[in-house]
């Protein structure tokens, strides 16, 4: 019977990895769909598909798959017309949210996302509910090993960003002007190799502080439920850190 249920926990587990991996790829592909539809399919032309290929790489799709998800971008096979929405509302503590969705269907989309804000004491809003709160920015990441804080913001000055982030769990953080990302990534990228992300996104100027240990837990099931989205891209708040 033990070597039963080992068994059956090892299929289980390898499930539960197929399922994120196969998630992974649907959104691998998306991204690279949507960069060759509005940047065309030459990653030496396009920046945002040079990284999503790269990202793709790194996840070890294959070279098939790739290709055909940049021909369904520019068109040259057939199949389905992503676009990108965004969607914006308050969660339990008053916290904003932003959710960024790359979708094929809105409708299935926007009821996925409702749910999951409604569900646990939020609610989405308007366009500009909340977007105030926010700004638009590009953002590369970067591992901590690659450089000391000091080294990685002298180079990000000198490649024209805005601010770097270092944080001992989540590595470097360069944020630039929208317009500048593929510049400074390309400077960046020569000093430093190529970052792990290169995105556009959005992050705080104003953030919520949220003590309440319920009301946090009841957020980041939220945000747990709209990661899990299949059309979920990005899920960003505007919680403040924690003060200890």
């Amino acid at each position: 019977m033990a070597g039963h249920s080992q068994f059956k926990n090892i299929m289980h587990r390898k499930a539960a990895q197929d399922r994120k991996k196969a998630k992974v790829f649907t959104k691998l592909i998306r991204d690279i769909m949507t960069a060759a539809r509005s940047g065309g399919g030459d990653p030496n032309g396009n920046p945002v598909l040079r990284t999503a290929l790269e990202k793709a790489r790194k996840e070890s799709m294959t070279k098939d798959v790739i290709e055909r998800a940049i021909k369904r971008g520019t068109g040259e096979v057939a199949g389905a017309d992503y676009v990108e929405r965004t969607y914006e509302g308050y969660g339990p503590g008053g916290v904003a949210v932003v959710v960024r969705t790359l979708t094929d269907n809105p409708t299935r989309t926007i009821t996925g996302v409702r749910t999951a804000f409604n569900k646990h004491g939020g609610n989405v809003g308007a366009d500009g509910a909340v977007m105030f709160q926010f700004k638009h920015v590009g953002a590369l990441v970067y591992p901590l090993a690659v450089a000391t804080a000091e080294r990685m913001e002298e180079l990000a000055i000198e490649a024209g960003a805005d601010d770097v982030q270092s944080d001992p769990d989540e590595g470097h953080r360069v944020l630039t002007a929208p317009a500048d990302l593929a510049v400074v990534k390309n400077a960046m990228a020569a000093a430093l190799g190529e970052p792990e992300s290169a995105e556009l996104t959005f992050v705080p100027i104003q953030t919520q502080v949220v003590e309440d240990e319920a009301v946090l837990e009841a957020l980041g099931a939220m945000v747990g439920m709209l990661e899990e989205d299949g059309d979920v891209q990005e899920v960003i708040t505007n919680l403040a850190e924690p003060s200890i």
